[in-house]
């Protein structure tokens, strides 16, 4: 499966999250290092959801760039 990512940079950092996963997020000091992270995070929250019996969740969320004049 692929699931959209949104990567977020703060002042100490970078958090990523999955919007299709609630709970799933990551950060870290690097992008590359929050990508594997969040990439490892998903992976765990779904064997979690597969341990439980939970569906996992298709995903639906799509990212789109639109321009804008500012």
């Amino acid at each position: 499966m692929r699931y959209a990512v949104i990567v977020e940079i703060s002042d100490t950092g970078f958090g990523a999250y999955v919007p299709d996963l609630p709970g799933c997020v990551a950060a870290a000091d690097s992008y590359d290092e929050v990508l594997r992270l969040i990439q490892g995070a998903i992976e765990f929250h779904i064997e979690g959801l597969r341990e439980d019996g939970e569906p996992i969740p298709t995903p639906t969320s799509r990212v789109e760039f639109v321009d804008v004049a500012a």
